[in-house]
């Protein structure tokens, strides 16, 4: 027989999932088989119901806020877009950080490559921590809009949302935040951490599966419709509705997705957040606390926010270190730059990246173990 699955990239896409979230999906898919709010048969008003619920779901895990202000986008980098590419405007300046993900710094760069805005890159330090202070001093008279990660995707260092929001909020600022690292991990307090937009995916530390993310709004934010099309409601007018959910939302949306999310944050809830990140991250912190033991190891930033281990091993490229692991433990880590263009240059890691391992709530100490005895037999030699 073969080495036993020892899954730890949690951070691009948790699994397993709870049975709840695959069962759920199941029922929508193979049951209900109806798109929602397009029909007012039985199984199209469930699925319109299985929606609902998801929205709710959502709202609550986001910290009580508005269901009618959380959209179900197809995934978290429409949503990203989406947010950003409705809300500025010709002549608006952007700041972003360097610890953030390129489903936000691509959209900016492509609209100030464009022309349409000017932004600004402010730095973060060795572990991806960014300064507030840095974001007032990126502060111009014509700056709308502050978007970043809530925790790295590298290192899993978090940022300080609250004072970031605080620092935007007094100049008359927005803000954007993309915890696709932290929501499903770090409980939401205060409600959507002081934001005025939040955007996170369902295949992540949510649980559930690709094909549905989460967007909320507050009330007074109206991005511009990123796609328009059908949304089930006002049909009768080629106007896209005035109603938040239903713009953010246009064409067909993925029910058993919905569905599986909708079930995914019933578990979660009924763990508690708290008890299942603190659970993941005492797996990432014995990780990270064995492996600096190792000649030739070094381990990368901070594990404040989700149970990510970043680490290079002097003299193997991340990419083949990954490739051994596997080959001989077992161990499924990914390796690289993690879709982040900025952070390397001050994680000193611009050479190969990282070798990146995230820990999931079905994960255990015998996978920790797994990974400190592959890496400790890659560097013996």
């Amino acid at each position: 027989m073969g080495l036993a699955r020892r899954y730890l990239d949690n951070a691009a896409t948790t699994w397993p999932k709870p049975a709840e979230v695959f069962g759920a999906w199941q029922h929508a898919a193979a049951e209900i088989g109806a798109t929602a709010g397009r029909g007012m048969y039985r199984e199209a008003v469930e699925a319109s119901a299985i929606r609902t619920r998801a929205r709710v779901a959502a709202a609550r895990l986001l910290g009580g806020v508005d269901p009618a202000r959380v959209a179900l986008p197809a995934g978290c980098t429409l949503g990203l877009n989406a947010a950003i590419q409705g809300l500025v405007r010709p002549g608006d300046h952007v700041i972003a950080t360097a610890a953030d993900h390129n489903a936000t710094l691509r959209p900016l760069h492509a609209l100030a490559a464009r022309g349409v805005i000017a932004w600004s890159v402010v730095p973060c330090d060795a572990t991806g921590f960014v300064d507030p202070s840095d974001i007032a001093s990126a502060w111009k008279p014509v700056t709308r809009l502050v978007v970043f990660s809530h925790a790295s995707n590298v290192t899993g260092v978090i940022q300080d949302a609250s004072a970031i929001a605080a620092i935007a909020h007094d100049r008359g600022g927005l803000v954007l935040l993309d915890a696709s690292q932290t929501l499903g991990q770090v409980p939401c307090n205060p409600p959507a951490w002081s934001a005025d937009i939040v955007a996170a995916p369902a295949h992540k530390w949510l649980l559930g599966t690709a094909g549905a993310a989460v967007l909320w709004a507050r009330e007074g934010i109206e991005p511009e419709p990123f796609v328009c099309g059908g949304t089930g409601t006002s049909s009768d007018s080629l106007a896209m509705p005035d109603a938040f959910a239903d713009r953010m939302e246009a064409g067909s949306p993925d029910v058993p997705a919905a569905a599986a999310l909708a079930a995914a944050i019933g578990w979660l809830e009924g763990q508690s957040i708290a008890s299942v990140g603190n659970r993941c991250r005492q797996l990432a912190d014995a990780c990270a606390a064995e492996l600096a033991t190792i000649p030739g190891v070094r381990v990368v930033g901070g594990r404040r926010g989700p149970p990510i281990v970043s680490f290079t091993l002097k003299g193997y490229d991340p990419a083949d270190v990954a490739a051994m692991l596997e080959a001989s433990a077992g161990v499924q880590v990914r390796a690289g730059f993690h879709c982040a263009a900025c952070i390397h240059e001050y994680l000193g890691t611009r050479a190969g990246g990282t070798v990146r391992a995230s820990f999931g709530p079905f994960n255990d100490q015998s996978d920790v173990d797994a990974l400190v005895w592959g890496v400790a037999a890659i560097a013996a030699g």
